[in-house]
């Protein structure tokens, strides 16, 4: 059996980014084989992620990436548990290939089993961040949108690094005319997605979720019949208020950030002017870190931390 010498454990642990004592237990299970230790650090990993999986993971980065012919964007949201792991160089480079992978892919599912550049899947690269991070980490959610012609444009908010950040917004323009100009305005439009004070929830009205606009009709009527009103009164006083409202939620019908004078629609149809050829906003997405994340009961990494060092 060869020596367990320290240089000896010092090379698994930079190879691995595990702790020294697990390291030094792997080597004396697999009689100093570097590669049997890395295969066994990986099985124990596996074990330590699965503890972690019951953990809320709200943090972390949203990555966004546009592919080289500026026709195809992606958005992925990766979380861990607290805000600053997102400084982690590994953890943002993570989030950056995923994005990479994301660029050809729809959905979490088909994302996580693809290969990485280094051959391993996205769900073990995970994984292994896991076990060596100790965190609890899981790739949430991603977005994919292309145009055949015309651009994607993409803004990234609250920057963490290169391609990461808290919010991203994507912006799709499709038309035949200058693309450089499509994706400035494209932008633009990304800018105004991230910046404005009531986020829009569709493209056009026909968009929305039938199920927000009956809740915003239930709220609007609730609210009019305790002013006294008898129901069938409310009803019909709601009418132009969910116009409104709509016409504020829309995208296309929001005023534009940069000039409150023209709607979204109206810089579309500008553009369109300006470069001769039709164009059309054809879709946008919105990726907030974290929104929508129930966190579970229980203590968190922090407090299992302060424990652990005898902290109370």
């Amino acid at each position: 059996m060869a020596e367990i010498t320290a240089a000896l454990v010092k090379d698994l642990r930079e190879k691995t980014g595990v702790g020294m004592m697990d390291c030094k237990t792997a080597l004396t299970e697999n009689g100093g084989d570097i590669e049997a230790s890395i295969d066994w650090l990986r099985a124990k990993g596996l074990s330590k992620a699965a503890k972690k999986a019951d953990r809320a993971a709200a943090e972390g980065l949203v990555a966004g990436m546009v592919s080289a012919d500026g026709k195809t964007g992606v958005l992925v949201e990766l979380n861990a548990e607290t805000d600053f792991v997102a400084k982690n160089d590994t953890f943002q480079a993570a989030a950056r290939e995923i994005a990479r992978v994301g660029l050809e892919l729809e959905g979490v599912d088909a994302i996580s089993a693809a290969k990485t550049a280094k051959g391993e899947t996205v769900s073990e690269m995970v994984t292994n961040m896991i076990a060596t991070i100790g965190e609890n980490m899981r790739l949430r959610r991603s977005a994919r949108l292309s145009v055949a012609e015309g651009a994607v444009s993409l803004y990234l908010h609250a920057k963490q690094g290169d391609d990461v950040g808290r919010l991203a917004v994507l912006v799709a323009l499709e038309g035949a005319g200058d693309q450089a100009v499509l994706k400035e305005v494209g932008r633009k439009i990304a800018m105004h997605v991230a910046g404005t004070p009531t986020p829009p929830l569709a493209l056009t009205e026909a968009d929305l979720d039938p199920a927000a606009v009956e809740k915003e009709k239930k709220f609007l009527t609730d609210q009019a019949m305790e002013s006294g009103k008898p129901r069938e009164i409310a009803e019909k006083m709601i009418v132009g208020r969910i116009r409104k409202w709509q016409e504020e939620v829309v995208l296309l019908k929001q005023p534009f950030v940069m000039n409150p004078d023209q709607t979204i629609e109206q810089l579309i149809e500008a553009t369109a002017k300006d470069l001769g050829s039709s164009v059309t906003l054809k879709a946008f997405v919105r990726f907030t870190l974290g929104e929508g994340v129930e966190k579970t009961a229980g203590p968190d990494f922090a407090t299992e931390v302060a424990s652990m060092s005898g902290q109370s």
